[in-house]
């Protein structure tokens, strides 16, 4: 069939749908037929109720799913008739002046972009790379140690000192006056470990037990506390116990602990070597994938259809009501949460989206079987049973679509790669790891 397909503006789009109502009559009588031998209705036997008063009861509702089905029919055929790649849904109106025996739909929509690309070779793209280092793994073990640490009272004369757990009493007041949360008993922290506002620390450090300090604090204006946050207050602190830590020494003992299979020294470095190569080889993917997707996603012309990014919006606005809800807050549901808060976020997903869809159409970039079965083992390697891994992957249709998803953007990296100007740039294994 010919149809005609008007331009209202960028990517919308205006079709004309034509039914022919005596379709939509028999297919009503098909289906309300249907209905009649099913429907159980008082006073008649299954199969034995009048045509007159199924239509009569289900006739409205059978017209409307109809109407639905035959025009969403419609403007299926249409739209791939015309070639048309719609994004969202469309909104359909009946039209008024149709000719006789005939319905007729206004259907408006937007569709999907052409993308343009600039030249590949003039998009500059900054990888990076890193080792993981003696020193990186060094400070892998310390953590381990610390997890296992032990305690040990300090003498009466024992200031307290960084590393060591200390126990306090504490009331804090602002002009002179108790605040809610500003005072405990037998209250226990690790010094030096950031687990206090570091004023607090300063004061505590040094102080030995049975000493008691009266200091000011000034609460940050971002604090978590809303009542108390920017304000001055002033606190007295009462330290009861001091007790140095004590780390596990790095021995043979040490590895047999953490189920090193090599339970040596050198097993347990060669151990923790592999999971931080493991580590540093997933996060340089994550950081150089962004990286290129980044640089010709800025590069690439399109226009963003209104659909996607009000679609991506509502997602993100969702999240964020789940969230809160997950975090306690009464009537998260409810929650006023503007669009124009994701709205950047939400535009630059889109974009990011077709940007990589173009390219995978355009240069054959689907992820085979193959790679998709390569990334699951790879995954599943660092656990204790990894063929029960790749099976919970296989189990689920919708795991193995996240999987897909991330193995065909990585054929788009590798492809952005082998075209762009690529600058390698070697960063620190902290830097990395966000811990410079």
């Amino acid at each position: 069939m010919a149809v005609t397909v008007e331009t209202l503006e960028k990517l919308e789009r205006k079709i004309t749908l034509s039914l022919p109502v005596d379709i939509i009559t028999k297919e009503v009588d098909v289906r309300l037929k249907r209905v009649a031998r099913q429907v159980k209705i008082d006073g008649f036997r299954p199969g034995k109720v009048p045509m007159n008063i199924v239509a009569q009861r289900y006739g409205y509702s059978t017209q409307f799913e109809v109407m639905n089905d035959k025009v969403g029919e419609a403007f299926q055929l249409a739209t791939n008739e015309a070639k048309l790649r719609v994004a969202g849904q469309p909104r359909i109106t009946e039209k008024e002046g149709a000719p006789e025996g005939e319905m007729q739909f206004e259907a408006i929509f937007e569709v999907y972009p052409e993308v343009k690309f600039a030249d590949m070779a003039g998009v500059d793209v900054e990888t990076v790379s890193a080792e993981v280092t003696d020193a990186a793994i060094d400070k892998t073990i310390d953590i381990l140690r610390k997890q296992r640490r032990t305690f040990a009272q300090r003498g009466l004369d024992g200031a307290a000192q960084d590393s060591d757990r200390v126990t306090i009493d504490f009331e804090g007041k602002i002009d002179g006056e108790p605040f809610q949360g500003g005072k405990a008993e037998d209250f226990q922290f690790l010094l030096g470990e950031g687990q206090m506002l570091k004023e607090f620390e300063d004061a505590v450090r040094g102080m030995k037990s049975g000493e008691s300090k009266t200091f000011p604090l000034s609460f940050p204006a971002d604090y978590h506390g809303k009542d108390v946050a920017g304000k001055q207050s002033d606190f007295l602190v009462t330290l009861k116990k001091v007790e140095a830590a004590h780390l596990p020494e790095v021995t043979d003992e040490l590895a047999k602990s953490l189920g090193v299979a090599e339970a040596t020294v050198a097993g347990l470095r060669a151990d923790i070597k592999k999971n931080l190569e493991r580590e540093v080889k997933f996060r340089l993917l994550g950081r150089n994938k962004q990286a290129a997707l980044d640089a010709v996603a800025t590069k690439a012309e399109l226009d963003l259809p209104n659909a996607s990014v009000q679609a991506e919006l509502d997602r993100m606005v969702e999240g964020a009501r789940a969230d809160l809800k997950a975090r306690g807050i009464k009537d998260a549901d409810k929650a006023p949460i503007p669009d124009d808060v994701f709205r950047p976020q939400a535009e630059k997903r889109v974009r990011m989206g077709l940007v990589v869809a173009d390219l995978v159409r355009a240069n054959n970039l689907q992820a085979t079987a193959e790679q998709i079965k390569a990334h699951i083992e790879e995954l599943a390697s660092s656990y204790e049973k990894p063929a029960d891994v790749v099976r919970w992957y296989y189990s689920d249709m919708s795991r193995l679509g996240e999987v897909e998803a991330i193995v065909i953007e990585d054929n788009v990296t590798d492809f952005i790669l082998s075209k762009a100007k690529v600058t390698a740039k070697a960063i620190s294994f902290d830097e990395l790891m966000g811990q410079a």
